[in-house]
């Protein structure tokens, strides 16, 4: 499955290959609440087709129109300004207060746009992260790998953009929890799989775009392992958690997380030391797992663990793990 940054630039490649112009649009700036985050992409053509997502409708509706009055962007990138006055937050669908700065590039088809698209595309498909720098004035674009992305910034006239590989979820164990944290991780673009060696579990799994993995968890986690991925195990069965755990802690995971309760981690962490594990791997461990909010139910608990993701990956401030 694709990431929508994939979706929108080979959407802007297939276009421009054939001959046509469009505009790329990226959220370059949001004050307070805003409908999309910093660097979401939309990518329009000359025809008014419309790919990605900036507001969930209005502002795009807003584009369009501009588009058919002559009146977009089309020498220079030019960045337009919504929800200056509470009547543009009510007229663009934002929330009260919301402002968001959009930067417009018009793209010609040139080889040089469709071979950045391209090595753009490619890069994210290979996990690798890559940075783009647009200069504002003229347009040109400038692309690098670099290690990790960092957040979108406007550095001296030029657009400072990074592209990191779509986060993956592998989670260990397919049950009922695993089932409500793939539902909501697949609607946040996680790529999720779930890893699962016994088959009566895995031929009861029927979520549509979480992909099922046979391997035993300790291969899994080493075939999935890097920067860009959490683990987390499910089954509450030590013989196939702590195989997990016992890889995944030495690799250069996202994150590490383990279901069960204060009790059950202590005890977890102590098995993992006779394993030799050392204690700073295993201080690396979420466990219990998912932020403190209460949660009794599955879909709970799946929202607390999709929550503690979202703010290690939102945040650079160290979270406290729970036990």
């Amino acid at each position: 499955m694709k990431s929508i940054e994939q979706i929108v630039l080979g959407a802007a490649l297939e276009i421009l290959a054939k001959g046509d112009s469009g505009w790329l649009c990226t959220v370059v700036k949001t004050f307070g609440a805003s409908p999309r985050p910093l660097g979401s992409l939309l990518f329009m053509d000359a025809q008014g087709q419309v790919f990605g997502s900036l507001s969930g409708g209005c502002i795009e509706d807003e584009l369009l129109e501009k588009l058919q009055r002559g009146a977009l962007a089309s020498d220079r990138p030019e960045i337009y300004e919504y929800g200056v006055s509470p009547e543009e937050n009510e007229r663009f669908g934002l929330p009260c207060g919301g402002r968001m700065q959009i930067l417009v590039e018009p793209m010609s088809a040139s080889i040089d746009f469709c071979n950045m698209l391209t090595n753009l595309s490619d890069a994210i498909g290979s996990r690798r992260a890559m940075r783009r720098r647009v200069n504002l004035i003229t347009g040109q674009w400038q692309l690098e790998t670099v290690i990790s992305a960092e957040p979108l910034a406007i550095v001296d006239e030029t657009l400072v953009q990074d592209f990191g590989p779509r986060y993956r979820l592998l989670l260990i164990g397919a049950n009922e929890l695993a089932r409500c944290i793939s539902e909501i991780a697949l609607a946040m673009d996680y790529r999720v799989i779930v890893c699962d060696p016994r088959e009566d579990r895995r031929e009861q799994w029927t979520v549509v775009g979480a992909e099922l993995s046979a391997f035993m968890p300790d291969e899994a986690v080493s075939e999935f392992a890097d920067p860009y991925t959490a683990v987390i195990t499910l089954t509450h069965d030590p013989r196939i958690d702590d195989m997990a755990l016992m890889q995944a802690l030495i690799e250069p995971l996202f994150y590490v997380g383990a279901l069960g309760s204060v009790r059950t981690s202590a005890k977890r962490r102590e098995r993992l030391k006779q394993l030799d594990i050392s204690d700073e791997q295993i201080d690396r461990l979420y466990a219990p797992v998912g932020l403190a909010i209460g949660s009794k139910s599955a879909m709970e608990i799946a929202l607390a663990i999709m929550a503690q993701l979202t703010q290690l990956r939102s945040s650079s401030m160290k979270v406290v793990r729970g036990g």
